[in-house]
């Protein structure tokens, strides 16, 4: 069964050139010019992936990212032609799994969209959830238990905390965060990392004196288990 794409562009020449790309790849294509209408795209039928552009009318790229994390862990892959490191970053933080600065080689765009489905594939006999002193990360449920209360997390900060507590006191530098939970060559700023990083502090620190989220100086970071 062909996987099915929700292409949300309002510059229709942009929006065709990757329908008719991505219909030769084998995928089915939906298109939405404007961020209600791909909202109302989305509710209809979930695809398997959103390239949202995020200059569009009626709603933001950045709205109908978070309306469809409201709900929804499908892949999102921001599609936009600012490519400022801060805009990067608030996608992000706001869900998105992958950013593209336009204008991009449609071969590049085949090979975000591959890596981030098959990152959103977990077979469903892989559990995903690790265990620690007042700290549950379930990666299959998408859930974190601090001190037994549910705390909202973005996905990729679960993920990144994820990483880092699967292999405990090992030190990974930003480069290997970047390339290992993005899953590619990120081309972003590092301190993509150091934001995410400085969220899931404001979430998790002092909870127990088991564990805690290190900075390396110079190096990078570490999930420290005593």
């Amino acid at each position: 069964m062909a996987r099915n794409i929700l292409v949300v562009e309002d510059d229709h020449n942009i929006s065709d050139l990757i329908r008719m790309y991505l219909e030769k790849e084998g995928f089915e294509v939906r298109l939405a010019a404007d961020g209600g209408k791909a909202v109302e795209e989305f509710e209809k039928k979930a695809p398997d992936l959103v390239l949202l552009d995020i200059m569009l009318p009626v709603m933001d790229g950045w709205a109908v990212c978070a309306k469809i994390r409201e709900t929804s862990k499908t892949p999102i892959i921001m599609l936009t032609a600012k490519s400022e490191v801060t805009d990067r970053i608030t996608g992000l933080e706001m869900g998105a799994d992958d950013y593209l600065v336009k204008p991009f080689e449609m071969k590049e765009l085949m090979a975000r969209i591959n890596a981030v489905l098959r990152r959103s594939e977990i077979p469903d006999d892989t559990k995903k959830r690790l265990v620690f002193d007042k700290l549950v990360i379930n990666l299959d449920s998408y859930e974190l238990l601090v001190d037994g209360k549910k705390i909202d997390t973005p996905p990729k900060e679960l993920e990144l905390l994820y990483h880092l507590a699967s292999t405990p006191n090992r030190v990974y530098t930003r480069n290997q965060l970047l390339d290992e939970v993005w899953g590619f060559d990120y081309f972003g700023d590092s301190r993509t990392v150091d934001v995410h990083i400085k969220r899931l502090r404001e979430k998790v620190e002092n909870v127990s004196d088991q564990w805690a989220l290190k900075t390396v100086w110079g190096v990078g970071y570490k999930f420290e288990v005593k």
